[in-house]
């Protein structure tokens, strides 16, 4: 498959509103599979569609030592309780910032087969995939909705620049 060009703030296509998909065809499948390719080249934990350019309804996931998630027209469908992470971005490289994310999410959306699918995930296990999970959810789907983390901070000094000796935190898409 490709690796495909990350888009960077302030390109505006990470600000539009993803379009969902109406059919599953080979492009999709294609999308996803250099998406996969470039979230791993990336490492990061996910890859939205809009980071690559494409405003399709179209994210993925991959936790550590698992297989890649797909999510087709994803949808948050339950959120609870409030907990502070640090995020990063694939988009925004070299900053971290503290926010407020939930701690346990319900999310579905359709595989590559067009099959509806749950997921949910649950922070408070104090599971490292579990929040890894929760995070990440949140964290794409707001990329699909044309928000950005950043747009979560609770002022600008909850924003600190990597230092180029600290080592990455694995990074969101």
């Amino acid at each position: 498959m490709a690796i495909l060009p990350l888009r960077m703030v302030p390109d505006l296509v990470l600000r539009h509103r993803a379009k969902r998909v109406r059919h599953i065809d080979g492009s999709i499948q294609r999308l996803v599979a250099d998406m996969i390719d470039t979230m791993q080249e990336a490492h990061g934990a996910g890859l939205a569609a809009n980071q690559v350019g494409v405003l399709q309804r179209v994210m993925v996931i991959q936790l550590p030592e698992e297989e890649p998630m797909v999510f087709i027209n994803p949808e948050i469908t339950e959120r609870e309780g409030e907990r502070e992470v640090v995020e990063g971005c694939l988009s925004i490289p070299g900053y971290r910032g503290y926010l407020i994310r939930s701690i346990k999410v319900k999310a579905r959306g359709l595989d590559l087969h067009g099959k509806l699918f749950r997921v949910k995930a649950d922070a408070s296990t104090e599971l490292e995939r579990e929040e890894i999970l929760a995070q990440a959810l949140e964290h794409e789907i707001d990329h699909l909705n044309g928000i950005l983390y950043i747009d979560h901070l609770e002022s600008h000094e909850k924003l600190h620049k990597l230092e180029p000796e600290e080592a990455p935190v694995e990074a969101s898409g």
